[in-house]
């Protein structure tokens, strides 16, 4: 049975949010390096994609043709990260207020602005937490994805 892009792209996305989760909720002073677990995954998910499509029928030897199997497998990577974030994080509003302390901290100590100013800037930063996370998450995760799935699919094609 071949399962399709979109499909490894949904396994995929949803070992990462397993492992997100896992991450929160079962040691939240955990070290930051375990959120390359969640970057490893991705990669793997896109490797795979690639390498089994390399090994089926249909392969064309194409950069084209197999750049476009792993990209409907990062797409959909990239949305269900997307939508996850935002809904974690709107689900957690604790977030952006103890970033914001972090960013209200950072500005005092720049001393170039006014207490009202920082206060505005400390209340923009707060309203704008959830969609800055969830634009710079889609970002990442598709130079992520365009990154790996273009050097993999180049050493896929190349001839022997």
């Amino acid at each position: 049975m071949r399962i399709s892009p979109v499909i490894k792209g949904l396994i995929t996305a949803t070992l990462m949010i397993a492992l997100v989760l896992g991450i929160y909720y079962y040691g939240k002073s955990a070290d930051v390096r375990l959120q390359y677990g969640v970057y490893i995954l991705y990669a793997l998910g896109i490797v795979w994609t690639l390498v089994s499509y390399r090994h089926s029928v249909v392969f064309s030897e194409k950069f084209g043709d197999i750049f476009s199997q792993g990209f409907k497998c990062f797409i959909v990577v990239t949305l269900f990260m997307a939508i996850f974030y935002g809904g974690f994080n709107y689900g957690h509003p604790e977030f952006a207020e103890e970033t914001a302390v972090a960013y209200r901290d950072q500005l005092v100590k720049e001393n170039q602005k006014t207490p009202l100013e920082i206060e505005g800037e400390v209340a923009t930063f707060k309203k704008q937490y959830t969609l800055k996370l969830v634009s710079g998450a889609i970002f990442g995760y598709l130079i992520i994805g365009a990154g790996v799935t273009a050097v993999v699919s180049a050493l896929l094609t190349r001839r022997k």
